[in-house]
C-alpha cells in the first residue's frame, strides 16, 4: 500500500501527472559538516565507528547529515519531500520539465538526475525476486544438533565446520531489507531470536513507520530472515542462528516503483548508521510498472542505477553487501538484476540439491562484463521457517540468505579481514574456481574450505604441518603433525560428539557407521577442524 503522503504529492501534480517524472536532486555542498566530524556519534553509532576502525574506513563528507535548509528550501517551491538520501547528498521529487530546469536554477543545487531511462514501452516480464513453487515441508523429530530439512543446504556450503568452531553468527549484526516481517514477533520459528535479544530494531522505509510486523505485508522477508536466524528444535537451524539483526522494509510487493531504490537507500544508510557488519537483500529492478523507469542489459554496469551506486557507497563503508541474482533465468530477460550488477556487491545465484544451477537463476555477467553472480548455494527447495513451521522456497532470494548466514559465521571468526580480501576468498574456494559459468559464477560457495585456509596461512600457524591419513577410513585415522596433540573429537554430521580421546595421534573409527564425520585438534596452541568419510 502506499504511503499516503505519497498520494497527496501525486494529488498535487494531477494536472500534469503524464509530463511528472521521479527525479533525484543532488545538492551542492554539506555546509555543516565540520560539525559532524568534531561529534561523529551525532549521526553514527559508537558500533558503526567500531566497523570503520576495525577495517581502517576513514570517515566522509558522505556520512555527514544532509543540510536541513536545503530541504526546507525545496519544500518551499512547492514540491513535498519524503525520500532523501545523505550518501548521495540529496533529495528525491516529482517533477515536470519546466520544474527541472526551476532546480537547476537554484545556487544550492548541483544537477537534477532523472530516474527515467527511455520513453518507450517495454514488456515486462515479472523481475521480482519472489520465490517459486512454494510448499510446506515436512516437520522431521531429530536430535537438538539437528538441522533437520535444513541439513543439506547448510552442508551444502560447507558451512558446519564454522558452526562447530562456535562461529554462529554471535556478535554480528545483519540488515535483512525486504518486503516486510509479518508474524516474526510472534511465531514460534523466530522465537529464539525474540527471546535472545537478536532482533534489535527496524523501520518500513515505504510507509515511514515502524510496522514491520503487519499481517497485511507480504511475508517474503520473514521467509528470508528464517533461512538466516530460523529455529525450530528438532527441525530447523539457520545459517547463522546467534546473529543480530535490522529488520528493514523497502519494497512494496504489489508495485513496482522507482522509488523503492530511494527507500532501500534509505534502510542502507539506517543500517550503516546502527553499526551493521552485513546487507543482504532478495531484490532487484530491472522494469517497473511505468515503462519509462526501464532498465536496459546496458544499463546493467554497476552505476547507472541510484541503488547500485549506494550499494557500493555501503561496501566502502565496510559492509558486506549481498544480492540476489534475480530469477529471470528462463525469462526472455534472462540477466542479473541491478543491484546485483554491481562489481562490489557479493551477487548470488541459484543451486539446486544436485549442485546444478537452477533454471529460473539469472545470468551474468554484467554489461561491462564484470563476472556474475559471484557464488552460488542452495535455491531450488530450499528450507526455511515462516510463523510456526519450515517451508520450502525456490529462488535466488532464498539462495542469498543462506549464503549470508555463512558470511555472518566468517565475520565473527575474522571480524578484521578486509572485505574485499573475504569476497575474493569466497570466489576462490567454490567450487568452480578458478573457471566460472554465467548463471553459477564461480561455483557453490564453501565456507569450510575458506575457513580452513585462513587459519593454515595466518601468521599464527602459518608454518603448521598437519595433516590426516586416510581419508576415506575404514579403521583407523591418523593426524599427522609435529606438534603435540593435546585431545581429539570427532562429531557426527549432526554435530553430536561422538568421542574424545587425549594425548593420541590417531583414532579408531571401525565402529562407526559409514558418513561423513568432523575432527576437532587441540594442539598446545590452537584448535583445528577436518573432515573425513567413515567407509
Amino acid at each position: 500500500m502506499k504511503k499516503l503522503l505519497l498520494f497527496c504529492v501525486l494529488a498535487g501534480y494531477s494536472s500534469v501527472l503524464g509530463q511528472t517524472s521521479l527525479v533525484f536532486v543532488y545538492f551542492n555542498d554539506k555546509p555543516n559538516k565540520a560539525a559532524f566530524y568534531a561529534n561523529p556519534l551525532s549521526e553514527l553509532t559508537q558500533k558503526s565507528l567500531d566497523r570503520r576502525t576495525s577495517l581502517g574506513v576513514s570517515l566522509n563528507d558522505q556520512d555527514a547529515p544532509i543540510e536541513p535548509t536545503y530541504i526546507q528550501n525545496i519544500q518551499s517551491l512547492g514540491f513535498t519531500v519524503t525520500d532523501y538520501s545523505k550518501w548521495l547528498n540529496g533529495v528525491a521529487v516529482n517533477a515536470t520539465p519546466a520544474q527541472i530546469t526551476t532546480l537547476q536554477a537554484q545556487t544550492y543545487v548541483q544537477s537534477v538526475e532523472s530516474f527515467a531511462r527511455n520513453s518507450s514501452t517495454v514488456p515486462k516480464f515479472g523481475h521480482k525476486n519472489k520465490w517459486e513453487n512454494q510448499t510446506d515441508a515436512t516437520n522431521k523429530n531429530l536430535t537438538v544438533f539437528d538441522y533437520g530439512s535444513g541439513s543439506d543446504q547448510i552442508d551444502q556450503i560447507n558451512l558446519r565446520p564454522l558452526h562447530l568452531a562456535g562461529y554462529t553468527g554471535t556478535g554480528v549484526t545483519i540488515a535483512v531489507i525486504d518486503t516486510g516481517f509479518p508474524n516474526v514477533n510472534t511465531g514460534s520459528a523466530y522465537s529464539r531470536l525474540l527471546t535472545n535479544g537478536h532482533i534489535k530494531g527496524g523501520y518500513d522505509f515505504v510507509t515511514k513507520s515502524a510496522d514491520i510486523y503487519n499481517t497485511s505485508l507480504n511475508n517474503h522477508g520473514s521467509v528470508v530472515l528464517g533461512a538466516i536466524g530460523g529455529y525450530i528444535q528438532d527441525t530447523f537451524v539457520g545459517s547463522a542462528p546467534d546473529a543480530d539483526f535490522y529488520l528493514y522494509r523497502s519494497e512494496n510487493a504489489t508495485i513496482e516503483i522507482p522509488e523503492e531504490e530511494l527507500y532501500w537507500i534509505e534502510a542502507a544508510e539506517e543500517a550503516d548508521r546502527k553499526g551493521v557488519d552485513l546487507i543482504t537483500t532478495s531484490l532487484g529492478y530491472a522494469t517497473f510498472d511505468d515503462p519509462k523507469y526501464n532498465y536496459t542489459y546496458a544499463n546493467m554496469n554497476g552505476s547507472t542505477s541510484f541503488i547500485s551506486r549506494a550499494a557500493e557507497i555501503a561496501v566502502n563503508k565496510g559492509i558486506f553487501v549481498l544480492f540476489a541474482a534475480g530469477n529471470s533465468g528462463a525469462l526472455p530477460w534472462h540477466y542479473i538484476l541491478t543491484p546485483a550488477d554491481n562489481a562490489k556487491v557479493f551477487t548470488i545465484g541459484s543451486v539446486d540439491a544436485a549442485g546444478v544451477s537452477s533454471g529460473f537463476s539469472s545470468f551474468g555477467p554484467n554489461s561491462l562484463g564484470v563476472i556474475k553472480p559471484d557464488a552460488s548455494a542452495r535455491g531450488t527447495a530450499t528450507t526455511t521457517v515462516n510463523n510456526n513451521s519450515t517451508t520450502t522456497v525456490s529462488g535466488t532470494s532464498i539462495a542469498t540468505p543462506v549464503a549470508a548466514g555463512g558470511v555472518a559465521c566468517l565475520i565473527q571468526a575474522f571480524s578484521s579481514m578486509n572485505r574485499d580480501l573475504m569476497r575474493d576468498k569466497l570466489r576462490q574456494t567454490a567450487s568452480l574456481y578458478p573457471n566460472h559459468t554465467d548463471q553459477m559464477g564461480y561455483g557453490i560457495l564453501n565456507f569450510g574450505s575458506l575457513y580452513n585456509s585462513v587459519l593454515n596461512t595466518s601468521e599464527l600457524v602459518k608454518n603448521k604441518k598437519l595433516a590426516i591419513f586416510p581419508n576415506p577410513v575404514k579403521n583407523i585415522l591418523n593426524i599427522a603433525t609435529e606438534a603435540e596433540v593435546h585431545s581429539l573429537e570427532i562429531y557426527d554430521n549432526l554435530g553430536r560428539l561422538i568421542t574424545k580421546i587425549n594425548n593420541q595421534k590417531s583414532v579408531k573409527v571401525e565402529d562407526f557407521a559409514k558418513g561423513v564425520y568432523y575432527l576437532k585438534i587441540q594442539t598446545k596452541d590452537k584448535i583445528y577442524y577436518e573432515k573425513f568419510i567413515k567407509e
